[in-house]
């Protein structure tokens, strides 16, 4: 059974220009100990995602879904309490912000030890030493030089960079059973990236956290996932098995995300332009109607103006008129 599995999520946005789409029939599934990727722009929706799963939506939305379940449990049935109930503990969240995540009035130690549930195995009398000596540890092996300074800081006296690594202890420190990681590397040097990613790999692997890693880097995504799934403007596009879907993408965007990915062995002469799809991304009040890849998209024709349906192929998914390899719908297709 999934650990948890998304149908058709919608969310509507009310903005001074009326109300739109920002979400529209989105699934996802994610199996216990799976590590999954969502891949998409900045403004494709990825983060809106994230805070539906965990239950704090903005004041203006409107969410709707065939289903959302977790663990056999429907989240739209959950009363905020229970929601609440589930965030940290089960599910948590390395927000891409972190700076605003934190109090500013409270020290970051004060901080991870509040998160930390209470184990009634240990003494009374022993529990604030415990708690202590365990965030110490967890902010070392996220990379932090001297965890027993920064306990006693302030978020507002930390770097941006120490600010996302204390968000990434907070969040692993109860190894939940599903860690949503929102850009978790983001404003670190490369040998930090590394060291969080090996750790999340750990996680995965030996505590059978499930993770579900957002980014707008497919290569990055590549490296570390299992399965894949591609987000465009509030639609997905594709999903499936990572190696399947990048060395065969049926989506003509999956397949200019693979294209057009950095080329690193020199052939590029100095400055010469790199490959893009033309056009941009389309602002929420005035997407386009269909598939929203349509005016950016090298095979849209006029069908395009109707949205299509989420295709089943082999395990995987893709939302294509006219997709690539000549694939073709199978019976088991869903809506």
């Amino acid at each position: 059974m999934p650990l948890l599995d998304i149908r058709n999520l919608t969310i509507e946005l009310d903005t001074p220009h009326g109300r739109v789409k920002a979400l529209e029939r989105v699934s996802l599934t994610i199996n216990p100990g799976e590590l999954h990727g969502l891949v998409g722009e900045s403004g494709s929706g990825r983060s809106l995602l994230a805070r539906a799963i965990l239950g704090v939506p903005g004041h203006n939305w409107t969410i709707t879904a065939d289903r959302m379940m977790w663990d056999g449990h429907n989240l739209m049935d959950m009363s905020s309490k229970q929601r609440r109930n589930l965030m940290g503990s089960e599910i948590a969240m390395i927000f891409q912000d972190p700076s605003s995540s934190l109090d500013p009035a409270m020290s970051v130690g004060s901080q991870i030890i509040e998160a930390m549930p209470t184990n009634k195995k240990i003494p009374f009398w022993k529990r604030s030493k415990f708690k202590r000596t365990t965030a110490e540890k967890w902010m070392h092996k996220v990379g932090i030089k001297n965890p027993a300074k920064v306990m006693k800081s302030f978020a507002w006296e930390l770097s941006e960079g120490e600010c996302q690594k204390v968000m990434i202890a907070m969040a692993v420190v109860n190894q939940p059973r599903l860690l949503i990681a929102d850009e978790p590397t983001d404003s670190m040097e490369l040998s930090t990236q590394a060291q969080i990613f090996r750790l999340l790999s750990k996680l995965n692997q030996l505590q059978n956290v499930s993770i579900l890693l957002i980014s707008h880097e497919l290569e990055t995504l590549s490296g570390w996932c299992d399965q894949l799934t591609v987000l465009y403007c509030g639609q997905v596009m594709e999903s499936g098995p990572t190696a399947e879907l990048l060395a065969k993408p049926f989506h003509p965007y999956t397949a200019a995300l693979v294209e057009n990915a950095p080329d690193y062995s020199g052939s590029l002469t100095h400055k010469s332009m790199m490959k893009t799809l033309p056009g941009s991304a389309s602002a929420l009040q005035h997407l386009p109607i269909g598939c929203r890849l349509g005016p950016r998209c090298p095979q849209a024709q006029k069908k395009c103006v109707s949205r299509p349906i989420l295709c089943h192929k082999k395990g995987r998914y893709f939302a294509c008129h006219f997709p690539n390899h000549n694939e073709a719908c199978n019976d088991d297709s869903t809506s």
